[in-house]
């Protein structure tokens, strides 16, 4: 797959990406997933993730009485793995990824946030909760999330860590599903992207309604 923004093979991450559980979702290999969304959801999109042989990886679920945009992912087994909040009133569209069904502070593991309020192709810092000053971001997302073409990288560089392009089958058109793969690096946490790729929708989504 072409990357978006370098016409050579990007380089990779030196060292294990782990975010979520190190080191429990970070292979030593590529880890192709398959995002499928439903195209009508009361909870505002619910999400189906699988590994290269079809079978169910991760599974993401909204909360359709709720105060605040709220998303959990969970493993193949129910349990859930991360829960995804939007930030109130934020001008940037900021998200805070929490450990397990959390929302405390003292659980929180991440924060995605838009780099700018206005843009013309999508791009997305991310911070982990330990940086707290956020002068510099983590971990980078940039492309174009309307051709679901996009790449993520560590911190400001250019060393890609997974990237994002649409699949069509005929099945998922007749279906009302959208549908796009995801290459995930090597040593590079899949839960982590994973979730970064549903608040990705979840900001495309909002900039569409």
């Amino acid at each position: 797959m072409a990357a978006p923004y370098n016409d050579r093979a990007p380089a990779q991450a030196p060292t294990p990406v782990a975010v979520v559980s190190p080191p429990q979702f970070c292979a030593p290999y590529a880890v192709p997933l398959t995002v499928v969304k439903k195209a009508i959801s009361l909870s505002g999109g619910d999400f189906v993730v699988t590994d290269a042989n079809g079978a169910e990886m991760l599974r993401v679920k909204g909360a359709v009485f709720s105060v605040h945009d709220r998303r959990v992912l969970h493993d193949a087994a129910g349990q859930p793995l991360v829960s995804m909040r939007e930030k109130v009133f934020s001008m940037h569209k900021r998200w805070d990824v929490f450990r397990g069904d959390s929302a405390k502070a003292s659980d929180l593991l991440f924060t995605v946030k838009k780099s700018s309020i206005i843009q013309l192709k999508t791009e997305l810092d991310v911070f982990l909760a330990s940086n707290t000053a956020e002068q510099a971001c983590d971990f980078k997302i940039k492309g174009s999330y309307f051709e679901r073409s996009c790449a993520f990288y560590l911190g400001n560089s250019n060393t890609m860590i997974a990237q994002m392009n649409r699949q069509y089958t005929v099945s998922n058109v007749l279906l009302g599903k959208d549908t796009f793969g995801v290459t995930v690096f090597p040593h590079v946490d899949y839960v982590f992207v994973a979730a970064l790729v549903v608040i990705l929708d979840e900001i495309h989504r909002e900039r569409s309604d």
